[in-house]
Formats: structure tokens, sequence, C-alpha cells
């Protein structure tokens, strides 16, 4: 009874606090665009990379960078596609020939090697926007279709062809770019996240299930990642399955300016996003909603842990642009020639 107590009066103190919160910011829509990378967003052996690299001309940003080397390739530098397209950058055989650099100046190109591969795609990159410079509209938008149809098509058609494998790609990069991006001002809030919560809520009390997806064979058990994504496709937003992948779903509010429906997530390594481990729901005054371990049921703990690495606030955009990994992790791995 004393526990049954308790969780009636935390889900209410909850439920203020939401009310709260929002109203507090609704005026805060604030925001903006920035050339710095999200905390981890990229592994830590290519960030440094990207962050140099990203900045090679005024069209790119290490943030659209990092993007387009995420949907290519997953971070991947083995990945080898249906098309023969190779490396963490994804170039056919062909067009590295002509456009892969000597990034870290050993003397060769390899199109395997991350430290050749990531300034070749910013200087691919650049170069297409030179080609495309005159063309009206955004000039990312131009290079980045350019990329894709041809810098001629973009050209022919003064901006974005009228196809729609280039405006889904298009679309798809400037909305990673995002994810990858450190906020500049406040993120705006999330107009899904109390629904959101009031799925986590009530499923408070049931035991954890490494794999729980909260299907009827499952008796409606979660582990941590089904559950987010439980939540959020209650309000029609589909999350990755995996943890990790959830992180880059929306732009990464700081810990002063959490906001309940933010997802929080936890990392054996507080420089890398693929090393997250855990995610929860923030419920707010430094709480979150979790479906924690095997043994444990979902229900409320505390965030501010070592182990703490960032937070998200999913946007149905940030989310729709996930590559899809099931596709990726078909691609097979060649050996080193």
């Amino acid at each position: 009874m004393a526990g049954g107590i308790g969780i009636g009066l935390c889900l209410g103190f909850i439920g203020l606090l939401v009310v709260g919160t929002y109203s507090a910011a609704a005026g805060a829509l604030g925001g903006g665009r920035s050339v710095a990378l999200a905390k981890g967003s990229v592994p830590a052996l290519y960030a440094p990379l990207v962050q140099r690299w990203g900045n090679l001309c005024p069209a790119l940003n290490p943030a659209l960078l990092a993007a387009q080397l995420y949907q290519e390739s997953g971070w991947n530098p083995r990945a080898v596609s249906p098309a023969d397209a190779r490396g963490i950058a994804q170039f056919i055989p062909g067009t590295w020939a002509t456009h892969g650099i000597d990034g870290d100046g050993d003397g060769d190109r390899d199109i395997w090697d991350p430290a050749d591969a990531i300034p070749s795609a910013a200087s691919y990159d650049c170069e297409l926007a030179g080609y495309v410079k005159k063309v009206p509209g955004n000039v990312s938008d131009n290079m980045l279709a350019a990329y894709n149809a041809g810098a001629y098509r973009v050209i022919q058609y003064q901006g974005v062809p009228p196809y729609r494998e280039t405006r889904d790609y298009v679309r798809i990069i400037r909305s990673l770019e995002k994810s990858f991006a450190a906020p500049v001002g406040r993120v705006a809030p999330s107009q899904q996240a109390a629904q959101a919560i009031d799925f986590a809520q009530r499923q408070l009390g049931k035991p954890y299930l490494w794999g729980g997806e909260g299907t009827p064979e499952q008796n409606g058990r979660f582990d941590c990642s089904g559950l987010t994504q439980a939540a959020y496709r209650t309000v029609g937003i589909e999350l990755p399955r995996v943890a990790n992948d959830q992180y880059n779903a929306g732009p990464h509010p700081s810990r002063a300016e959490l906001l309940p429906g933010d997802l929080v997530f936890f990392s054996d390594d507080l420089a890398d996003s693929r090393a997250i481990h855990h995610v929860g729901i923030y419920v707010g005054g430094g709480y979150m909603i979790n479906a924690p371990y095997t043994g444990a049921v979902i229900r409320f703990d505390k965030m501010d842990t070592p182990d703490y690495f960032g937070a998200t606030r999913v946007t149905k955009d940030g989310a729709a642009a996930l590559p899809d990994r099931a596709e990726q992790a078909q691609r097979s791995v060649k050996p080193r020639p």
C-alpha cells in the first residue's frame, strides 16, 4: 500500500512538472545552426577529421559532413555496398580514381582508410559546390543534390532536380545534420513528448525483458530501447530499435535544457555515441522512466550517474532520416587489399 501511494504521488508530481515545464518553455523556440559537433555524435577516432575537413568550404560544415558519412556507412570503414561503393565514405572505385585525395599525406590514396576517405568526401562535396555555386537556392542543398544526381542536373533544373531519390537524399542529410550539430540557443520543445511519457508511465512495474518489444508473446515486457521505441511509436514516430541509433533521432539539448520526453543516454565511452548501452525517458526533476536490467522492473530512476552521456529531443523528421541499419548490415566486408 505504501508503495502504491508513493507511485501515485510521484505520478501526480510528474504530471504537474510536465505541464509546468512546457508552459515555461512555450515561447523558447530558439536555436540555430552550428558548425560544432554535438558531444560524442561522431566516434572519437573520426571526430578530429570531420571537424577539420567539415570546414573546407562555406557550403559544408562538420555536422553536415558527419550526417553524410553516417548515412552512407554508419561509420563502418570496411563497408561495401551492392554497387561496390567502398569504405566509410562509400566511394565507387571510378569516382575515387578521379576525386580521392591523400588526406593524411602519407603518399597514397587509400579508399579504405578514413584518413583519406573523409577528407576526400569533403573535397568532393566542395568541388560540387563550386560547380553549382551560381544556381539559385540553398548552396548546401544544391551541393547535396549534385552529389546524388550530378552537377549537370542541378544546373539544368536551376536547383534540386525533381527526382524523388534526390529530394529524399537532400532532406535526409539535412535532417540528420541537426542531430550531429551542437545546438546554438535552446532546442524547440517536442509536441509529442507528453503522450510518449504517458505511455511509459503505464508500463511502470512491468518486469524487464532483454530484447522485449512489448508484444503479447512477451507479456507486454520491454528492455530499455524497446520501451522508448514503443513510447514514441504511440505518437507516430518510429525510432530505431537500438539505443545508440536512437541518439541520432533529433537535436541534443544540454543537461540544463532538458525537458520531459527527452531521451537520455548512458555510455561506456563518454566520447562515443556508438558505445551507448542504455536509454530512458526524462520526466523532469532529474528523474527518468527506464527499463534498467534483468531482474528489475520498469521504474523511475535518477539520471545523473557517472555514465550519463547526453540527451536527444526526438523529432519525426530526425527519426525518419535515420538510415536502414538492416540494409547496412547486409553489406559485405572486404579484406584490406
